[in-house]
């Protein structure tokens, strides 16, 4: 048996185990199993709390279909969000090592968590797990590189958050096929390692609205990645100013670009329910 929590951020669902005192031997089939919804506990990633040499703690992230990851924004969210109310560290910002690099989550006001996730990467390149740059067969930026995908083409733009993203700007995102156009751009040969997908109305300057495709898990209700490549890319092809909000299925984060290249991720982390698994 295993203690687990379950937590979400904007709908965006996740169960942290924290495995810094044991281990789960064939991790990846166990998250697999637990995460369907009919005959698991249901979620899109799994969060494993461990130890870290580097920084104060490391995150382990898991999709659904038990393939590994190197980030997710809401999780980092959710993981901090756990750190704090169990006691497990005072500090009010903290370094959490993760396949990106070490990412920095700290306490705002309202309840809210803001992320500083780096500087994000608009290069293409061969990428390692700790590569910054986008997992394509190209060179150079890819800022309106038309792509077929099944009956259509689109101009996409990719940035990489520490995880590939692929940007699409529509007219209409609520009533866009997201389950027929997701799975075949992220999944296209052009995305070695495939890539997930963000779909994007621009509303005004300061407000975007999206549906995003995820790399393993499918459509979700919320990606906070997925949030700051659409905001990076939008503000690169003169959409959009440094500030945006993201309005998401889930709810609204907050993206702020800085000066110097950082982009900073505010939103929210839910805890849901705890109880024991037999894995």
């Amino acid at each position: 048996m295993i203690k687990f929590t379950k937590m979400h951020g904007l709908g965006n669902d996740f169960i942290v185990l924290d495995l810094r005192k044991r281990d789960i031997k064939k991790l990846p089939a166990v998250v697999k199993k637990l995460s369907d919804r009919r005959f698991g506990i249901g979620f899109d990633q799994a969060l494993i709390l461990r130890d870290s040499k580097k920084a104060d703690f490391r995150m382990d992230i898991y999709n659904n279909d038990g393939g590994r990851v190197e980030m997710c924004g809401n999780g980092i969210r959710c993981l901090a969000d756990y750190i704090w109310k169990r006691g497990l560290s005072g500090k009010k910002r903290l370094e959490i090592e993760t396949l990106a690099g070490v990412i920095r989550p700290e306490r705002a006001k309202k309840g809210l968590i803001i992320v500083d996730m780096g500087v994000p990467a608009l290069e293409a390149g061969r990428a390692g797990w700790l590569a910054r740059h986008i997992p394509a067969k190209a060179k150079g930026e890819i800022i309106g590189r038309r792509l077929k995908a099944g009956d259509r083409v689109f101009d996409v733009t990719c940035v990489s958050m520490g995880n590939p993203h692929c940007v699409i700007f529509v007219k209409d995102v609520d009533g866009f096929p997201v389950e027929k156009y997701g799975p075949l751009m992220g999944k296209d040969g052009f995305f070695p390692r495939g890539t997930n997908v963000e779909f994007v109305e621009v509303i005004d300057r300061r407000r975007l609205k999206m549906r995003v495709w995820e790399r393993g898990a499918g459509e979700t209700l919320a990606c906070g990645t997925g949030a700051c490549a659409a905001a990076v890319a939008s503000r690169f092809k003169g959409f959009t100013g440094r500030s945006v909000s993201v309005i998401l299925k889930g709810g609204k984060l907050g993206i702020e670009i800085a000066s110097d290249g950082h982009v900073y991720m505010t939103g929210p982390a839910e805890e849901v329910f705890e109880g024991t698994v037999a894995v």
